[in-house]
């Protein structure tokens, strides 16, 4: 499994003095951030559409039992094979046998969220699998032998100028820093990987009941070679990814590309329902869908449900302050961003650091903005942030910070001596209205900000002194 050796704190303050990752960052959030707006602006009611799909996601899970049922049953009458995988081991051991007993050698993947959370290529590797990613920002991450960091572009942290040198190492290209010629050369490198893999291994957007049917967008077209020109095709679905008919998928469809890239639609849209059927040209001989758990059901029906809506685009993470500073990798964890803040303690409840991410927010509320399905990102952060308390999983220093703050405002006269002692201090400390350097602890506010200074009286004095003129 993989670990992360530094602290969180550590690896923040790691990536808040990288340049290269600020103007990886800069570049890409910003791009994501005005495409959306273009393409949520070109709609003629994007609210109705978003609380459309929001009723869609919500009552595909007020009703996930039944859907997934008719979804498998329709997957095995088409001739596929479904395995119903409680957590991230059974559903390895299922494609990890799989893959022994139909004498596999190489596996092609296409990007999937879900494989990086049960931590599949590196049990399939260790079962001495040679397992290839064929997304571009996933075959770069997975050269430079690096996690996601981000959904759907997992490469966002680096910039062309790094991936020109991993391609100039790994793959013999001439220095350069042309997009069309790195591409060019990515896709060259792949081109014979997909007709040597015997095993094809794909992600899941959506899941259509009705229709026996799983759903993969994509931009690049290399998840349908992945599904349809390896002799096996493995899908991994997260069981909440599923709705129950093709007018609801038209639905998500518009959403989900005007949000994750600012697309109208993505470029590829693939519908499969079963191997191929006797005449077809291309597709699969074998099919098999993994419904994949791994905690899910847990959430189902408790305080922190809302957040199985998630359709995945990543707007939240592209319009996160603290994400589009830090990155992914800082966070640890396979979701990074709000979204991630929220599933990686619900999902990953053994990661260590996993109930520390809730502190990783302003809660300024841009990610429920930008959520096409509107979740409430901000309300489950506090919630989650009081569970780490009530579960003792905090710092004493923050205990005792607090306690005495609660001291302070429960007593006037102490209150009133905070408040003057402060704006002394403040002006030994203060230029023009900011304090650029406070003393430790308090100096890890202004490692990266300045404070504002308290202004000349406080508020009690400014009133009562209001109070004596009118008199």
């Amino acid at each position: 499994m993989t670990t992360h050796p530094l602290h969180f704190h550590e690896r923040v303050d790691t990536a808040l003095h990288d340049g290269s990752l600020q103007t990886a960052l800069g570049r890409a959030t910003t791009r994501f951030i005005t495409n959306r707006a273009g393409a949520i602006g070109a709609l003629s009611d994007a609210d109705t559409l978003r609380d459309q799909a929001r009723a869609i996601r919500a009552g595909a899970l007020s009703r996930l039992d039944e859907l997934l049922e008719r979804l498998a049953a329709n997957v095995e009458a088409r001739g596929g094979h479904v395995c119903w995988a409680a957590d991230g081991e059974e559903a390895r051991q299922y494609i990890t046998r799989l893959a022994r007993e139909r004498g596999v050698q190489t596996i092609v993947k296409s990007k999937s969220m879900a494989s990086e959370e049960i931590y599949l290529n590196e049990a399939l590797e260790q079962a001495g699998l040679e397992v290839v990613e064929t997304d571009l920002g996933e075959y770069i991450i997975q050269l430079s032998g690096e996690t996601p960091s981000h959904i759907i572009a997992p490469a966002i942290h680096m910039t062309r100028e790094q991936v020109s040198g991993l391609f100039s190492k790994h793959l013999g290209m001439p220095a350069t820093d042309d997009i069309p010629t790195m591409t060019r050369t990515a896709r060259q490198a792949l081109r014979q990987r997909f007709l040597q893999a015997e095993m094809g291994i794909s992600g899941v957007n959506f899941g259509v009941a009705d229709e026996g049917a799983v759903v993969i967008v994509e931009n690049e077209g290399n998840a349908r070679l992945c599904t349809s020109v390896p002799r096996i095709h493995v899908a991994i679905m997260g069981i909440e990814r599923i709705v129950e008919r093709l007018d609801d998928l038209g639905v998500m469809l518009q959403v989900l590309a005007r949000s994750a890239t600012g697309q109208k639609l993505s470029v590829y849209t693939s519908l499969i329902s079963g191997p191929a059927r006797a005449g077809e040209a291309d597709g699969a001989e074998e099919f098999h869908l993994v419904l994949l758990d791994n905690g899910r059901s847990q959430i189902l029906g408790g305080p922190y449900a809302e957040s199985l809506l998630c359709i995945r685009c990543g707007a939240c993470l592209n319009a996160c302050p603290v994400y589009q500073n830090i990155g992914g990798h800082a966070y640890g964890s396979v979701y990074p961003g709000p979204i991630g803040a929220v599933l990686t303690p619900l999902l990953q409840p053994d990661l260590p650091e996993g109930y520390m991410l809730p502190q990783a927010s302003s809660l300024c509320g841009a990610c429920q903005e930008v959520c096409p399905v509107r979740i409430a990102i901000p309300d489950m952060l506090l919630r989650l942030r009081a569970d780490a308390v009530r579960a003792g999983k905090y710092h004493p220093a923050e205990k005792a910070a607090i306690q005495s703050y609660a001291i302070a405002m429960k007593n006037p006269a102490l209150y009133r001596a905070g408040g003057t002692l402060a704006r002394l201090g403040s002006r030994l400390l203060g230029r023009k209205g900011r304090i650029r350097r406070l003393p430790p602890p308090l100096h890890l506010w202004t490692k990266h900000r300045d404070f504002p200074q308290p202004g000349p009286q406080s508020f009690t004095e400014w009133w009562e002194a209001r109070e004596r003129r009118k008199a």
